[in-house]
């Protein structure tokens, strides 16, 4: 029997799909848990660090499940995302 694990969802992603994924494992609307990630940001910025550390540490859907996923590799995906923001955000500042 093959267990249900937790992963970052592909298809329901917004910023690395953790939402997405934790929606899925429970059987929910992604919408929810983004709205309590942002309501615990804005309490008092654990929704913020739960996700990163969320992001990190769960890996992204279709990876093999033999834990092959590493955080160097989430920490690169991390990386990828920040250059790409910070690069749109220079071209809208450069027009």
């Amino acid at each position: 029997m093959e267990s249900k694990r937790i992963t970052r969802s592909r298809s329901e992603r917004f910023i690395a799909g953790v939402a997405g994924g934790l929606a899925h494992y429970f059987g929910i609307d992604p919408l929810v848990v983004r709205i309590a990630f942002l309501v615990l940001s804005l309490l008092n910025g654990l929704g913020a660090v739960i996700y990163l550390v969320l992001w990190l540490i769960v890996p992204n859907e279709g990876s093999p499940a033999d834990g092959r996923t590493t955080v160097q590799d989430a920490f690169a995906e991390m990386q990828t995302l920040v250059d790409v923001l910070v690069d749109r955000i220079r071209a809208v500042f450069q027009r």
